[in-house]
């Protein structure tokens, strides 16, 4: 009995010493893979701080190469010629940036707010068909809805305006799904039916019970249609002919167009490459003032 014992302590402790020493080895295959991951994401953003310190032909030919800096910094002079650049049309850019992104942001943030805590506490007939569906159109691409948006916004007479660009943003499927998601679990029945047996009634309930306790979920969504709307793209490009109402991203992707015309069009890759570095910066200053909330939302989760 001793020597079985025995035996299968010696097993036992083989197999910890076998797993010990495979590890090592699935930690640095993991580290590798991150370190790929960072590379990956980071390179792009570093060629663009690179390339907004060159000057038009020392984006092309240079000393320090494509990921370094040339002997001449024009970061200066590319930021002023960005915003002197046809007048200053890209400060309008900028400006419109502004307006689709906060209205977007924040529409859509309402809007599923109200319809994500609707779908979590409220029990009413075809709820879980009126999910069912709303996750299906989250698979749905968005250049699929490009063309039936068009012809909508033309029925109403609204293209080439600003409505046309920022009705179709106000609606987010997945924002929907993740204020439904974190009020089922971060809002309590038990508080809700204490509240309304003291006599509060649904619209007090909402907004002195429910909304603080949904502030980790408010600002992730509003952080992440805020950057859906400042990032859009193909839908301005499709219902918008003004040069004065376009973003900034198709605003630089016309002298994007320019630029490739060689000969007949003006070479401003410094402008863009500038242009698209500044175009960045308020997403970035959103993220890093608004992570308290996320890192409450995550501490929020670990309590619970």
């Amino acid at each position: 009995m001793a020597s079985i014992t025995l035996d299968t302590q010696q097993t036992a402790g083989h197999d910890r010493r076998r797993g010990d020493a495979g590890r090592p080895s699935r930690r640095i295959g993991s580290h590798v893979f991150l370190l790929i991951m960072v590379a990956y994401f980071i390179i792009p953003l570093w060629w663009l701080v690179v390339g907004s310190t060159k000057s038009n032909s020392g984006l092309f030919v240079g000393s320090g190469g494509a990921l370094w800096f040339n002997d001449e910094f024009s970061l200066w002079d590319n930021i002023q010629g960005l915003f002197r650049h046809q007048g200053g049309i890209y400060w309008v850019w900028l400006r419109n940036s502004f307006v689709y992104a906060l209205a977007g942001g924040v529409g859509s943030t309402v809007l599923a707010l109200l319809a994500g805590y609707g779908l979590a506490k409220y029990r009413f007939r075809g709820r879980s068909l009126y999910f069912s569906i709303l996750l299906g159109s989250v698979m749905v691409p968005l250049t699929a809805l490009t063309i039936p948006t068009f012809v909508l916004l033309s029925e109403l007479g609204l293209i080439n305006t600003m409505w046309a660009v920022i009705l179709p943003s106000l609606l987010s499927p997945i924002g929907v799904y993740l204020v439904r998601v974190y009020a089922q679990d971060a809002i309590p029945d038990e508080m809700l039916d204490a509240a309304r047996v003291d006599g509060a009634g649904e619209l007090r309930l909402f907004f002195r019970v429910a909304l603080p306790l949904l502030r980790p979920a408010i600002v992730t969504v509003l952080l992440l249609t805020t950057v859906f709307s400042w990032n859009n793209f193909f839908l301005p490009l499709a219902v918008l002919r003004d040069t004065d109402l376009l973003p900034v991203t198709v605003g630089l992707n016309q002298w994007q167009a320019l630029s490739n015309a060689g000969a007949g069009g003006e070479q401003v890759w410094n402008l863009i490459v500038t242009g698209a570095l500044v175009s960045i910066i308020p997403l970035i200053v959103a993220f890093l003032s608004l992570q308290k909330y996320w890192q409450g939302g995550l501490s929020l989760g670990s309590i619970k």
